[in-house]
């Protein structure tokens, strides 16, 4: 009877075991009453069937091992990354580290340079004006009376040192080149006179007062040569062309230049103004002294107003980077302060300050405002980096040290600061290489590397 018991309770306990995952306490208990033998508990708890895609192991005994509780499983930690695995070599794996090989370095772009020390400098801005070098600009005046015959350049037109601009008809010239052709004439005269009563005294043939009064009058002759001379000098003609065309004019008495005054450029330009026009008579009082005016605007003035405050730091030499005052203004240009006046406007309580501005390229023209930066410091540093490489990542400054696997993120710390440049207290060293252009990618590239990990 007890062997039938104990039959019909293992067969209870079998069917529960399969119906239930686990066996309650209770059975347990009344199987163990029953003599049952517990290693029958663990074949009833084992589940009837696998759950689809798992996966046992056996103990090489025909017997399945229990999983280790120890150990995660693949399910587990594949829910605990987010469902990425982790690669070997994987990029950005180390904190503030950026993979990078070189071409792909070169495909985007980022420019590298080598940390070194330099000058910062500091300055002021104060408004100019764009004014013509006062070296450089010239008027073409009719120094003698006449009237305006030939007009050969227009306004805008280039000219060379001492070309003809204009040819007047002057009869003030004329008289002055008749004179001094008659001086000379007289004075070759007188000097055959002369030379041939020296041979004479000089045999004793002729007087004493014959030779001593043609000495006097080709003394005389020759003076009066000179005289008209100069006089012709002052006009600006010379006296030897004056001459070789009189000798011209014998050939072609139509075509006559003795009534022609050449208005010639005094130096090289463009013409920025013209006054008269053919037929104009200039010369006299009240007439048009200037014919022509020439500016070489291949360098110009700009004058500044410098405060009285800002006065005393500024000094000849210094930098000055000059950019148009109106709006939509890009241009830039770089030039140096020539003067500064040691006088103050009354009215403005202001210095005049001269800036010589190169102009080759004829964009700056007089009259326009403009807006200087004027260089009043410069302070040496022994690291000095550009702008364009700081990067704020964190709340922090940092750059982007290059390295040997690629980039590497460095916080700096920051001191002095021009337009330009930053010093660097701390944080790097001279001879590094970091990146100063496009490391705005590089930030980019480090945070997507940042949230990967993070998951």
């Amino acid at each position: 009877m007890r062997i039938l018991l104990s039959a019909v309770l293992l067969a209870t306990g079998i069917a529960t075991a399969a119906a239930a995952p686990a066996v309650t306490d209770f059975v347990r208990g009344t199987l163990a009453a029953a003599g049952v033998p517990p290693t029958l508990f663990a074949f009833a708890a084992a589940p009837a069937k696998a759950p689809e895609g798992a996966h046992s192991e056996g103990d090489g005994h025909g017997h399945d091992k229990a999983p280790n509780k120890a150990e995660p499983s693949n399910e587990s930690a594949g829910h605990a990354h987010g469902g990425h695995e982790h690669k070997e070599g994987e990029e950005h794996a180390e904190e503030g580290v950026i993979r990078m090989r070189p071409e792909q370095v070169a495909g985007q772009d980022i420019e590298v340079a080598k940390v070194e020390g330099g000058t910062l400098a500091r300055h002021i801005l104060v408004p100019g004006t764009i004014t013509p070098d006062t070296d450089r600009i010239a008027r073409v005046p009719a120094k003698v009376v006449g009237t305006v015959a030939e007009m050969r350049k227009r306004l805008g037109d280039l000219v060379k040192k001492d070309e003809v601009v204009a040819v007047l008809d002057s009869r003030e010239v004329a008289d002055a080149k008749s004179e001094y052709l008659t001086a000379v004439v007289r004075a070759e005269l007188e000097k055959t006179n002369f030379d041939r009563q020296q041979a004479l005294w000089d045999k004793r043939v002729s007087a004493e007062s014959a030779y001593l009064n043609a000495k006097a009058v080709y003394t005389e002759a020759a003076l009066r040569q000179d005289l008209a001379r100069q006089k012709l000098s002052a006009l600006g003609l010379n006296a030897a062309e004056v001459a070789k065309l009189a000798k011209q004019d014998e050939a072609t008495p139509n075509a006559s230049t003795l009534r022609q005054y050449e208005l010639r450029s005094p130096l090289a330009g463009r013409v920025v103004e013209r006054k008269v026009d053919v037929g104009t008579a200039v010369g006299k009082e009240g007439d048009p002294s200037d014919v022509y005016t020439v500016a070489d605007l291949s360098t110009v003035w700009i004058e500044l107003s410098v405060p009285t405050v800002e006065l005393a730091r500024v000094r000849e030499g210094a930098r000055v980077v000059v950019t148009p005052s109106q709006e939509g203004g890009d241009r830039r240009a770089e030039g140096k302060v020539v003067f500064v006046s040691p006088l103050l406007n009354q009215e403005t309580r202001s210095a005049r300050v001269i800036v010589a501005l190169p102009n080759q390229d004829m964009a700056w023209r007089p009259g326009t405002f403009v807006t200087a930066e004027v260089e009043i410091a410069q302070d040496k540093v022994g690291v000095r980096i550009p702008k364009s490489a700081l990067q704020t990542v964190e709340g922090k400054r940092a750059v982007f040290v290059r390295t040997e696997a690629g980039f590497e993120k460095r916080e700096v710390e920051l001191g002095r600061s021009d337009d330009d440049s930053y010093e660097v207290t701390a944080g790097l060293k001279p001879g590094e290489e970091i990146a100063v252009a496009n490391s705005f990618l590089l930030k980019a590239e480090l945070g997507k590397g940042e949230a990967d990990h993070d998951h």
